[in-house]
């Protein structure tokens, strides 16, 4: 593609996904164009009106069958936010299409279908890039530091990644969790749950290989459920804690999970602590701050969307006319991630967080589903079937 021309952009699946905000990034970068929405020709009923109503919104044309819009020679790059059970075949059919691709997180939920997705990539030469913190000012403030080595050699990395949405305090305590492996797919997202581990774990796995730059080699997990009914009653947990082993001797933990509407002043907890033999250092998305404090009613949290009692949709949380938290405000403007692929396309290099990197993430995250269900450490690779 000439330089001087935009990069056209195919989108698949349409609202109440993470689509809802990548469109516009993508759209937002004068190197993007929208050029479709499309989706496999037998989706839902529901999930086709949803397309339908993501295209009609960003006024783009809906395409039917998705292999017809990965014809045009008019689409450069493919923003991938199907379910996670429909996303392996679906990435794999684009990348063969010659298709770049900007992925949503996390990759997939079978190890299956980020190994194919990996191949696929591979053979058919294409950028990729997964959504991930990496690209954030904090994130890249931390990767400075250790690549310099100012704290000398790694010890220990420590992150935490807590969303804080949902009405907490509605879980039943005093058992604990029983986790299956592997994981049933479905699980990943539903209307009313998501499996956090995997949801915002992703984030602080991603970060902990990239900062470290070496391979996990054992996991040990605990899954949970301690703040919401609908977790429990999804079969997904709201929490997890891994413990990780990277080559070299390096111990990382990883804490995520969802802690609802008022466990945080901000949108959530998101940092990392890097523990070197020359000191120690947090790396946080909310500092530097200003904390804001006057006589405005305190911020309460919207009602509850029945059709996203999680809040985890822009749109769906438009409906309940939610309002921004304003106390807590950063001095750091947060970075575009669709403008880092954006760059790395124009330079016509790859990502720090292609598909082999987030595939890699995929396999350390359901290495923990898998010691969270027997209790005991898991040794990386995971076998293939």
């Amino acid at each position: 593609m000439p330089r001087d021309e935009k990069f056209g952009v195919l989108l698949v699946t349409g609202a109440q996904t993470h689509q809802e905000n990548y469109a516009r990034a993508l759209a937002a970068d004068p190197r993007g164009r929208l050029i479709a929405l499309a989706d496999e020709p037998n989706v839902a009923p529901r999930r086709r009106e949803l397309n339908e109503r993501l295209a009609r919104e960003l006024n783009v044309p809906h395409i039917a069958r998705l292999d017809d819009a990965l014809g045009r020679d008019d689409v450069h790059v493919v923003s991938v936010c199907a379910e996670p059970d429909r996303r392996g075949p679906i990435i794999v059919a684009c990348a063969r299409a010659k298709k770049h691709l900007y992925l949503d997180k996390s990759l997939a939920p079978r190890l299956a279908d980020a190994d194919a997705i990996v191949a696929a990539v591979r053979e058919s030469r294409v950028h990729s890039h997964m959504f991930s913190f990496i690209t954030q000012p904090w994130a890249r403030r931390a990767k400075g530091v250790v690549d310099s080595g100012g704290l000398g050699d790694l010890v220990a990395l420590h992150a935490d990644i807590h969303f804080a949405k949902g009405r907490a305090g509605t879980a039943k305590l005093g058992s604990p969790r029983r986790e299956q492996f592997p994981p049933d797919p479905l699980t990943f997202q539903r209307t009313e749950a998501k499996r956090e581990m995997d949801n915002t774990g992703v984030y602080g796995v991603s970060l902990v290989r990239w900062l470290a730059g070496r391979d996990v080699r054992s996991v040990f997990c605990e899954t949970a459920n301690y703040f919401f009914a609908e977790h429990q009653q999804a079969g997904a947990e709201d929490f997890g804690l891994l413990v990780l082993s990277l080559d070299g001797g390096l111990t990382a933990t990883v804490s995520s999970g969802r802690i609802g509407w008022t466990g945080h002043p901000a949108g959530g907890t998101s940092r990392v602590i890097v523990v070197g033999t020359k000191g120690t250092r947090v790396f946080d998305a909310n500092r530097p701050r200003v904390e804001m404090y006057n006589d405005q009613p305190p911020w309460t949290p919207p009602p509850v969307n029945p059709a996203d009692p999680m809040g985890f949709w822009t749109s769906t949380q438009q409906e309940v006319h939610t309002m921004p938290k304003l106390a807590w405000q950063p001095l750091a403007a947060a970075a575009s991630d669709a403008g880092y692929f954006f760059d790395c396309l124009a330079a016509d290099r790859d990502s720090e967080m292609n598909a082999a990197a987030a595939a890699a993430t995929t396999e350390v995250l359901l290495a923990g589903y898998k010691s969270a269900a027997t209790g005991d450490l898991v040794s990386l690779p995971l076998a293939r079937a």
